[in-house]
């Protein structure tokens, strides 16, 4: 599985509920969360974000490290995969299509930009969706 920036924070930073399976699963080891170094560095790049910061302010512990050592911990590294056909409109969502395309992987996403390939990522053998179900 892959898993975009924004349900990455709603799973690590913002304790969604709706996140409560993917947390059990990837807890329990039942899901493998695949990612590249260059998501980490967004989620990084993110969390500096201004917006992110009462978020961060809420935790009781520093926040921003110890979300990215909850990446590290619950996510397995994968080497960076090649660009390729479909090309997402937001070139920063195209690392997520990139990797999941290689490992014909699940991929969730709420990016419009993402969903709107859809189509075309089922024609390879991804599935894009919005959330995760057990």
């Amino acid at each position: 599985m892959v898993i975009d920036t924004n349900i990455v924070l709603d799973l690590l930073l913002f304790r969604d509920p709706s996140t409560a399976a993917l947390a059990q699963a990837l807890a329990q080891g039942s899901l493998i969360w695949y990612a590249t170094t260059g998501m980490r560095d967004e989620l990084q790049r993110v969390l500096t974000y201004p917006a992110m910061q009462p978020w961060l302010a809420r935790a009781d512990r520093d926040a921003a490290p110890g979300v990215l050592a909850q990446f590290d911990q619950l996510s397995q590294v994968h080497a960076e995969v090649p660009t390729g056909p479909p090309r997402c409109s937001d070139p920063d969502d195209q690392k997520f299509i990139d990797l999941a395309l290689a490992l014909q992987a699940l991929l969730l996403s709420k990016d419009q930009a993402v969903l709107r390939l859809r189509r075309a990522l089922a024609a390879r053998a991804v599935t894009v969706a919005r959330g995760f179900r057990a």
